[in-house]
């Protein structure tokens, strides 16, 4: 009985801690955005999505807009970019160039 009772709590922890495990994953860092000046704030919100600098770029955890979207949002509040990424894939000179187009 002591047996069945201690793996349904194990049982009932893992279920419970499961969706805190699945926020924190996605809170890691998605996209990344290179400002060509140093920036004067060090946190950024562009529609509810949430960029600290890290010394060198911005980051974010993935929001719902497109790549492109978000490039265009965080150009807007930090100035023109000299790179930025998402999932680790960089945008090219032309696309950097549409994001840089909507820069502050």
């Amino acid at each position: 009985m002591i047996r069945t009772l201690a793996a349904a709590a194990v049982l009932a922890s893992a279920t419970l801690l499961a969706p805190m495990a699945a926020h924190a994953a996605d809170d890691a860092a998605y996209y990344a955005a290179t400002p060509v000046a140093a920036p004067t704030k060090t946190v950024l919100i562009t529609s509810g999505t949430l960029w600290k600098w890290n010394n060198t770029a911005f980051t974010a955890a993935k929001g719902p807009q497109r790549d492109v979207i978000v490039c265009e949002m965080v150009a807007q509040r930090a100035g023109k970019l000299s790179a930025f990424t998402a999932a680790d894939k960089a945008f090219d000179a032309d696309a950097l160039a549409k994001c840089n187009a909507r820069a502050k």
